[in-house]
């Protein structure tokens, strides 16, 4: 397996469990890491902290661990998982 390590911030952590169902993922794991694992797949929300860019602005930071079978399928996995991910300010 191939794996590729990332970052999400400012992103609910429910959320970004929810796009890996929503991507065919079945959660194995209830505690982080949390685990969803798809055909081919897996996806590993690793930890989660805050970061604090000044004292009242304050954003989560999930790492996130994508494991594929081979470099095409980890590719996109990611593009896919990504596109949930996109966030248009307004």
């Amino acid at each position: 397996m191939v794996s590729r390590e990332l970052e999400f911030r400012g992103i609910n952590l429910s959320h970004l469990g929810m796009y890996f169902q929503e991507l065919g993922g079945e959660q194995v794991t209830e505690r982080l890491p949390l685990i969803y694992e798809g055909e081919g797949w897996r996806g590993e929300i690793i930890a989660e902290e805050e970061i604090s860019f000044t004292p009242a602005f304050k954003v989560n930071a999930v790492q996130i661990r994508f494991k594929a079978e081979n470099e095409d399928m980890l590719e996109e996995l990611i593009v896919k998982y990504r596109y949930k991910t996109t966030r248009i300010g307004g």
